[in-house]
This record gives C-alpha cells, sequence and structure tokens, in this order.
C-alpha cells in the first residue's frame, strides 16, 4: 500500500489541471485499512475525489428537454450524473471549517426508449455542470456538516432533429454561467480517504437559441437543475506535494473495501485510401483523425464472508473513427462506448460476487481493480450476479484481452466470432457461476440480450448463454490455459437467405426496410478456442478461433462468423525495459455464404455495408510498442494495417496509427 502513496500525492498536481478537461478523472487505488479513529480529526489539507448521484430539473417552457437515462430511477434532464472534484479545507481552533471546492459533474446519455415517446423538431439538453464553490462547515471528529455555494457555469445545446423526431442533425451549443447553494455530510470513513453525501441546486442564466434558420422558432432554455451526489475523497493534508511522516494516514486503513481508478485517451487516424464507392458505414476515403476518452472508477466492498459488491462508474468521450463504423475487426477497443463530444456518464458495472470456498489449500489475492485484498480456497464455486461484460469472465488472455494495455483491434482481444450479448458500450446483466480446481475451471451463464440489433436496451424476454471449460497446463515448465467455449444467443434478428428471397421477389423493396419487417426471435450459436502459452520468460503467445452459424442478423457485437487471430507479446527486460512491452499479432475475419450475399445486395450490418461488395476475408497486423513512464503510467504507439476493410477488395488496405496514454491510480 505504502509504494501508491508518492504517486497519490504527486498527482494531486495533476488533478488541479485536470479538473478543467471533459472526462478526466483522479482516484487512488490504495487497499483501505480501518477503523479505529484518532480522538480528534483535522480536516485542514487539500484533497481530490469523484461523485456519482442523480439529478432532475426544467430548462423552461417549450424546451422539449432530452430524457437521460435514469436505469432504475426515472429518466431526467440530467439522469444519472457523475465527475470529480478537488478542493482545500481549513479547519480552524474553534471546530468550524474553511474551504474552496472546484467540480464538474456530466450527465447520462440518452434515454432511447424516452425519447421515442416524444419525438420532436428538437430537444434541449445539459452536458455538464461546473462549479466553484465556498464551503463552511462544522466538524464533530469524523463528521463534517457543511453548507456551500458559489459560481456555477454548464454547457447547453439544442439538438434539430431528422424528420423522425429522434435522430439529432444539427447540435448548437452554448455556454451559461449562474450560480449554486447547497449542503452536505462529510464522514471520515479510513486511512485518507472520506465519503460525502451532498445536494446543491444550480441555477444557470438563460439563452434564447435562434433556431429560424431550421424554420424553427426561437428557443429560451433556462437551466434549473438539482444534483445530488455521492462521493469518495483523498486526503493529502496541507502539504501534498511531501510525502507522509513514516507512512502514516489519518486513519488506520482497511482491506474490506477499496478504490481504484484508470483513464485511457486514445487518438486513431488514417490517411487518403483507395475508395472508389462508399457509404455512410464505409470508413471515408480521404482519412480521418478521432480520438476516445475513458475514466473509470472501481469500488469494491466486502459485505460478508466471501460476499463483495463492486461497483464501476465510467465516463466516456470522443468518437471512434467514422463513428466506429467501417471495420469488422474495429481499430479501437475504446470507440464502442464513446459518441459523444462531451464526457457522459454510465454505471457500467454492478454486481453482487458470493464465493463459497471447499477447503484444502489457499491461494493469496492481490488488491486491484474489482478484487480485494485476502485468502481464498483454491477449490471453489463462485456466483456473480449483476451488471458486467461477459469479457470480465469469459474468454479472458493474459496477452490479448484489454484495449486499454494491449492489443486494440476488436479481433485481436476477443473471440471476434462469439457474438455476445451486450448494450452498446458492450455490458450486459445476467449471472455466471463457477466452479474452480486447481488445473481447471468450468464456468457458465446466462444474460440479457438487446431487444434489437445495435440496441442499448436489454432483455431477457429473449437470452444469452455461454459454458466456458478452462484447462491449465505447463509444457516444458511453461505456463499456460486453453479455454473452450460455447454460447448460444435468441435475439430479435432477421435471417439472411429470408431477406435475400424476398428482396429477389420484391425488387422494388428496399433489403434494409424487409430485414426490420422480418425481424423475429432466432436463434445464433457457435464456439471459440482459446489459447495462452508462456514460451520463455516474458514471452507468450496467443491464439484464438472462432465461428458462428452465420445465418441470421449479428446482435451484439461485430460482423464476423470466423475468425483467427494470434501473436506475440514479448516484455522489455531483455532491453533494460522490464515494465514495456512489444505485442505483434494478425487476424483474419470472414463471413458466411449467405451472410457475404446480403452485404452484396446492399444490406447492412451492425459495423459494415459499402452498398456493394467484392468479398475477401478481412486481414488484420497490428503492432505496439507499451512505454512505461512512470509507474502505471504507459504511453504506447499502435500501428494497425487492414487489407479488404469490411471483406471489400475494392477497398483499401488502410494504415491506422495510434496512440494511447493510459494511468491506473
Amino acid at each position: 500500500m505504502n509504494r501508491y502513496r508518492s504517486l497519490i500525492r504527486a498527482s494531486a498536481g495533476l488533478g488541479l489541471g485536470m479538473l478543467t478537461l471533459p472526462g478526466a478523472g483522479v482516484a487512488a487505488d490504495l487497499p483501505l485499512k480501518a477503523t479505529a479513529a484518532r480522538s480528534v480529526y483535522d480536516w485542514t489539507g487539500f484533497y481530490v475525489g469523484g461523485h456519482f448521484g442523480y439529478g432532475g430539473g426544467s430548462f423552461g417552457p417549450g424546451t422539449n428537454p432530452q430524457p437521460e437515462q435514469g436505469v432504475v430511477l426515472p429518466h431526467s434532464v440530467t439522469g444519472l450524473t457523475g465527475g470529480y472534484q478537488l478542493g482545500y479545507n481549513r479547519q480552524l481552533a474553534n471546530r468550524v471549517v474553511l474551504g474552496v471546492e472546484a467540480d464538474s459533474t456530466f450527465t447520462s446519455p440518452v434515454d432511447g426508449p424516452a425519447i421515442a415517446r416524444a419525438p420532436a423538431p428538437y430537444h434541449s439538453t445539459l452536458d455538464y455542470v461546473g462549479t466553484v464553490r465556498g464551503r463552511i462547515g462544522y466538524a464533530f471528529d469524523r463528521f463534517l456538516p457543511y453548507v456551500t455555494g458559489g459560481f456555477a457555469w454548464g454547457h447547453t445545446r439544442i439538438n434539430i432533429n431528422d424528420a423522425d423526431g429522434v435522430t439529432d442533425l444539427f447540435p448548437v451549443g452554448h455556454y451559461q454561467a449562474g450560480w449554486t447553494a447547497g449542503l452536505g455530510l462529510e464522514f471520515a470513513v479510513s486511512g485518507n480517504w472520506s465519503a460525502k453525501a451532498e445536494y446543491d441546486y444550480v441555477a444557470l442564466s438563460s439563452h434564447t437559441y435562434d433556431l429560424g434558420s431550421f424554420g424553427l422558432p426561437s428557443v429560451n432554455v433556462d437551466p434549473r437543475t438539482h444534483l445530488f451526489k455521492l462521493g469518495l475523497n483523498y486526503h493529502f493534508g496541507d502539504t501534498p506535494w511531501l510525502a507522509p511522516v513514516d507512512g502514516k494516514t489519518l486513519l488506520p486503513e482497511s482491506n474490506n473495501w477499496n478504490v481504484h481508478a484508470q483513464t485511457t485517451f486514445l487518438p486513431q487516424g488514417y490517411g487518403p485510401i483507395h475508395s472508389p464507392y462508399a457509404s455512410p458505414q464505409s470508413l471515408p476515403g480521404g482519412g480521418q483523425l478521432q480520438a476516445t476518452w475513458t475514466t473509470t472508477a472501481f469500488f469494491g466492498a466486502r459485505l460478508w464472508d466471501g460476499g463483495e459488491f463492486y461497483f464501476n462508474p465510467e465516463l466516456a468521450q470522443g468518437f471512434g473513427l467514422n463513428g466506429t463504423l467501417g471495420l469488422a475487426g474495429f481499430s479501437n477497443g475504446e470507440a464502442q462506448k464513446a459518441g459523444a463530444a462531451f464526457p457522459k456518464i454510465r454505471a457500467q458495472r454492478y454486481y453482487l460476487k458470493q464465493t463459497f470456498g471447499l477447503g484444502g489449500e489457499q491461494e493469496e489475492v492481490g488488491d486491484g481493480p474489482n478484487q480485494l485484498e485476502g485468502k481464498r480456497d483454491i477449490d471453489r464455486v463462485t456466483l456473480i450476479v449483476g451488471r458486467f461484460a461477459i469479457g470480465d469472465f469469459f474468454d479472458g488472455n493474459a496477452y490479448a484481452k484489454d484495449p486499454r494495455a494491449d492489443f486494440m483491434n476488436w479481433a485481436m482481444w476477443a473471440s471476434a466470432a462469439y457474438d455476445f450479448p451486450a448494450d452498446l458500450p458492450g455490458y450486459t446483466r445476467g449471472a455466471v457461476v463457477e466452479l474452480n480446481r486447481k488445473d481447471w475451471a468450468i464456468r457458465a451463464g446466462v444474460f440479457e440480450v438487446p431487444t434489437a440489433p445495435n440496441s442499448d436496451v436489454l432483455t431477457f424476454k429473449t437470452a444469452g448463454s455461454v459454458v466456458e471449460f478452462e484447462e491449465r497446463h505447463s509444457i516444458l515448465d511453461q505456463p499456460g490455459k486453453l479455454r473452450i467455449g460455447a454460447f448460444a444467443n435468441s435475439g430479435n434478428t432477421a435471417n439472411y437467405r429470408e431477406v435475400l428471397d424476398l428482396a429477389a421477389a420484391n425488387p422494388a423493396l428496399d433489403i434494409n426496410d424487409i430485414v426490420a419487417a422480418t425481424r423475429r426471435d432466432r436463434l445464433k450459436y457457435g464456439f471459440y478456442v482459446n489459447l495462452e502459452q508462456q514460451l520463455v520468460n516474458d514471452v507468450g503467445l496467443f491464439a484464438r478461433a472462432s465461428w458462428n452459424d452465420g445465418q441470421n442478423e449479428i446482435l451484439s457485437f461485430t460482423d464476423i462468423d470466423r475468425s483467427l487471430s494470434g501473436g506475440l507479446s514479448i516484455k522489455g527486460s531483455r532491453w533494460g525495459r522490464p515494465d514495456d512491452t512489444i505485442g505483434i499479432g494478425g487476424a483474419l475475419n470472414g463471413l458466411s455464404a449467405t451472410h457475404r450475399d446480403f452485404l452484396a445486395a446492399g444490406g447492412t450490418g451492425l459495423l459494415i455495408g459499402d452498398g456493394r461488395l467484392n468479398y475477401q476475408p478481412e486481414r488484420i497486423l497490428e503492432a505496439y510498442y507499451a512505454y512505461t513512464v512512470i509507474k502505471n503510467v504507459v504511453l504506447t504507439a499502435d500501428y494497425q494495417l487492414v487489407v479488404n476493410p469490411a471483406y471489400n477488395a475494392d477497398r483499401g488496405p488502410v494504415s491506422i496509427f495510434s496512440g494511447r496514454l493510459h494511468a491506473e491510480f
């Protein structure tokens, strides 16, 4: 634990600058040990932290507020909210605490079903709110009730919609200033951590949008919002640039809960490519540069013996190349989470994990994101229920799994023909059960699936399932793992052959309209094989093969029916950089015959569809170098060559150059 404190203190200065940048976040990953308090707690010092909550309010009459996702709560003008804060307190001799705090709070993505029920020529929305506030409170030892108020600002936006009254075409935005007032209660929990609950009322100045150029009347947007926040702060004391004396924290620490965080900035670009024809779902021929940025908090708590709860709010902003369209093996593993110019908050994971030990030998569990420090039986049964990514528990690989740390291309870090159930950012709700033994494990899961291809709404009316067997072995004293999985999804999809037959019989009909009209509950099934094998110390090999039946539409992941991938991961110990990594690999993606015919006839898939098709397998080469700048901060240079992008020999090839800055706290 002490090894992180110098990094946390050093990052305090970084956090002061990051507050002004949308989507940046800072937290610490100190395992938190805890309970007995000092006789008198001193609130004096700098702090930095994050918050998550819910909001509501109004923009005034005639503004058609865009409904934002509330998940288990009603949609509202903000939906769920989240962001980060930093500040300074000074506790006086009479226990009065004076402070100043700055924060940024971001809103949720649009609630698709709700906005579909309320179509309008335009919708108004609030992208984020920032404040700089004074705080005054009275310290009851570890308890600090306070009132707060000060300056506020925010960014509002009017989306001019298409004829359907839902699809936004022309966003028009404006910054508006105002004021805020509120109250809260903060409690020193353990270590250098405190938790808070806060309410803020935010009133921004009104602004009139002139929509005359769109044939619409002017709209006066007058935001009045109520924000309810739960937050965590890490306290640095009066001198955050100095290491603590004797490594001591303000309070004893606890291993019954922890906090970690990550932030990843990933720009990508390519130059002009051969493009004799294109559709909106084709990579633009002239080249493009885009970037994504995600910031995630990982909160874990031990509830009882074997029982753990994990919660991961995440901010995501930016865009994948062409809006994450044009490649089957897409080049940015973070792109599916983005899609907005300002950060959007989602509760990506929230799940309960119960471990039942079966006795016998135990193993150490290190502190980490979504992992609490301690011991567990090697022979055990684990049950997970909640919201998560299927890749959290299935299709793992030590060398190609995390687009924030290793390969970026979808066909490299996943078994690409596994159409795993997920909403738009890649998560689902369901249950997983696992039986673990020393040399093998078997796990299975059942999950909600999207209501239709590429839908952000999940349902259990149809469901997905997967079973995976994992074998652990050693070859010439080098460890390895082999995973074999079988999956089946039942979803609301169209059948390629049926669509083609109807299109041939009714040439006046658009083939994609036929797709929408013929969707019903259909099955997609397949398998994957996944190998990781250490060859020598610091050199590992990975290989994957996956297949699905290819008869019905892809529901969630990407337009791939067969895929082979493999490569090497090499640590830098041989050239004196043991924390650096070189990766090189390749992938070969393919389609079933009916899927090819569907695209050739003008059909569109989840990510691809050029309007016609000269079919060839999509071939991908990826190489990267991950350079460790300082501990837990890594800068990566990545190159990808995609031949026959979207399976079309008439287009490309495309060379994609990427950078990646990743930090963990």
